[in-house]
């Protein structure tokens, strides 16, 4: 069964850090490419980054600069770095994966094998 684990997420204050982690099981992480993704209270679920099978990268451009995202296929996972949060950053993190190698060209909707997701909330 495939199945994505996400963790890492916590309470941070503005400007700190956070590494959230995408573990994989049932397939090889490897293989595809995986998205992160986050929804905030009263709004949809938006792409923020992915990677592909190949180690090309995408971000969405609010988080460029800010975040990394990178991949450990030895341990079947992927993280996401996040720095310089913002309180605008609050919110469930998921990953999920388009069952291809690549990144660009795909809708939300044709990613799947979602996670429970993790809660990152940016906070004084």
């Amino acid at each position: 069964q495939v199945q994505l684990v996400e963790a890492g997420g916590g309470l941070v204050q503005p400007g700190g850090s956070l590494r959230l982690s995408c573990a994989a099981s049932g397939f090889s992480l490897g293989d595809y490419a995986i998205g992160w993704f986050r929804q905030a209270p009263g709004k949809e679920r938006e792409e923020i980054s992915c990677i592909s099978s190949g180690d090309d990268t995408f971000y969405e451009d609010s988080v460029k600069g800010r975040f990394t995202i990178s991949r450990d296929n030895a341990k079947n996972t992927v993280y996401l770095q996040l720095n310089s949060l913002k309180p605008e950053d609050t919110a469930v993190y998921y990953c999920a994966t388009p069952y291809l190698s690549w990144c660009s060209g795909h809708d939300k909707d044709d990613f799947g094998s979602w996670g429970q997701g993790t809660q990152v909330t940016v906070s004084s």
